[in-house]
This record gives C-alpha cells, sequence and structure tokens, in this order.
C-alpha cells in the first residue's frame, strides 16, 4: 500500500516538494556566485571567541550591528549574547549555542543552522531566508535539526525549510512567512513546516499565505487573523487552536484536525467538508 493510499492524500502534491527543493538548491546556487568575498567581516572568528570567553552573565557579549558575514562561528558559545542588527549571511553556526540570545533585526540569510539551539532566542524581525539546516537537501534528523522551542520570531521575514522540528511555543507574531508573488523570478519559495512541531504557537497576524503545514502539529497554537490563504494544512492538527478571524481561503483542509477549534463562526473562507471535528 503506497503512502498516499494510507494518508488519503494525493500523490500528486510529491512533486510540489521537490519543485520546492528544487528551487531551494537554485537560490543557493545563485547566491553563492553574488556572496560578497572573503575577509569582508569587521571581526575575524578568534576575536568573536575571545569577546564570548570574556564575557559575563553580568556583562554580556555585544556583538550588535557587526558584519560577521561568512565566519564559521560553529560550536560557539553565544547564550544570552546580544547580536542585534548583526549580519551572518553565510556564516557557519553549526552546533553553536544561541539560547536566549538577542538576536533582533540579525540577518541569517544563507546561514548553516545544523544543530544550533536557539530555545529562547529573540529573533524579531530578523531576516531568515534560505539556511542551511541540514547536509543537502534531505529532511533533517532530530539530531540534526536547529531547535526553536519558545523562540520570538514576531515580525521577521522566513523562507526556510523547517521540516519536523521543534517550535513548540514559538511566536510569530506579524511574522512574514508566506509567498512573496513580487519576487518569485527563481520560482515559489514557500516556508515548508510540514510536520513541525507547533503546539501552543502564536501566529496572530502572520502571513502564511501558501505556506506548507502539512501534518503538523498545531495543537493550542493561536492563528487569530493570520492569513492562510491556499496553506496546506493537509492532515494538520489544530485542535483547540484559535482561528478568529483567519483567512481560510482555498487552503488545502483535507483531513486537517479542528476538534475544540476556537471561533470557527468567524474565520474566513473556511471549507469543512473535508476536516475532521
Amino acid at each position: 500500500m503506497t503512502a498516499a493510499a494510507c494518508t488519503g492524500r494525493p500523490e500528486t502534491r510529491r512533486p510540489n516538494r521537490r519543485r520546492f527543493a528544487f528551487f531551494h538548491a537554485l537560490l543557493l546556487a545563485a547566491a553563492v556566485v553574488v556572496a560578497r568575498p572573503a575577509g569582508a567581516a569587521e571581526l575575524s572568528a578568534d576575536e568573536v571567541r575571545a569577546l564570548l570567553d570574556a564575557a559575563t552573565p553580568e556583562r554580556p557579549a555585544d556583538l550588535s550591528g557587526k558584519d560577521l558575514t561568512g565566519l564559521d562561528l560553529s560550536e560557539l558559545d553565544f547564550k544570552h549574547a546580544v547580536l542585534s542588527g548583526a549580519d551572518l549571511y553565510g556564516a557557519k553556526l553549526v552546533g553553536a549555542n544561541l539560547s536566549k540570545a538577542t538576536l533582533h533585526a540579525v540577518r541569517l540569510d544563507l546561514a548553516w543552522i545544523m544543530r544550533a539551539d536557539f530555545t529562547g532566542a529573540d529573533l524579531t524581525g530578523a531576516s531568515i531566508f534560505g539556511p542551511v539546516v541540514a547536509p543537502g537537501l534531505a529532511t533533517p534528523s532530530r539530531d540534526e535539526a536547529p531547535r526553536f522551542t519558545g523562540a520570538d520570531f514576531s515580525g521577521a521575514r522566513v523562507i526556510a525549510r523547517l521540516t519536523g522540528m521543534d517550535l513548540r511555543g514559538a511566536r510569530f507574531v506579524g511574522a512574514r512567512l508566506g509567498v512573496d508573488m513580487k519576487n518569485q523570478s527563481m520560482g515559489m519559495m514557500r516556508n515548508d513546516f510540514t510536520s513541525a512541531d507547533l503546539r501552543g504557537a502564536d501566529f496572530s497576524g502572520a502571513d502564511l499565505n501558501r505556506a506548507v503545514l502539512a501534518f503538523a502539529k498545531l495543537e493550542g497554537a493561536n492563528l487569530a487573523g493570520a492569513n492562510l490563504f491556499r496553506a496546506d494544512l493537509a492532515h494538520a492538527d489544530l485542535s483547540g487552536a484559535e482561528i478568529t478571524g483567519a483567512d481560510f481561503t482555498e487552503a488545502d483542509l483535507n483531513g486537517t484536525v479542528l476538534t475544540g477549534a476556537k471561533s470557527l463562526e468567524t474565520a474566513k473562507g473556511l471549507n469543512l467538508e473535508k476536516v475532521v471535528r
């Protein structure tokens, strides 16, 4: 029996995922061509390490506004560090500890973040476009995946492959997580939250148009006022979720669980024909 037969989902959905991966790879290849030359960073990796080693809980390392593009900062401990407005474009943060770090308005485009710990980090207003979350384009294993439990992405612009990741209690208030139809020269880039753990996450007022949330765990999440136009919510679990005023126009709700979801009557474009209640 095929996976499609088990889930009831049409097999034509899989090419869409492959197409997303293809354009993701194309974007990375194009970005390498236009990336800044080596040596553009203001500090060396050793200088960053020295600042972190000298930091104390009372006086955390302050790297606000620093150009750290392309540096290999893997395995460093940035816990509680301040990196507001820092540029980490293409930087390697593999296995780095960024828990509780202040990363307001940071640029993490194309950064390598495998195994990085962003638990409780302040990522408000950040730009996170095409980060490398696993070797190649395979779905990251639990050991490889970055951790974002309780992180705050409010107001951030994110286009990333977040398949199966731990985002419990994360805040995405007013975040831009949808497709920008004016900027799709290399094909449609979309957020992929397939099977992600988003229990208790706050997406109030967020733009999730065309995002992939299939099989995501969204129990108790806040989706009030969120834009879910053409989002893929097939078999996602929204039990007990707050959906006041959310826009589900043309969303894929095949097998979506809405048991105990709040304010169903206020949601826009909500087709209950194939949902589970």
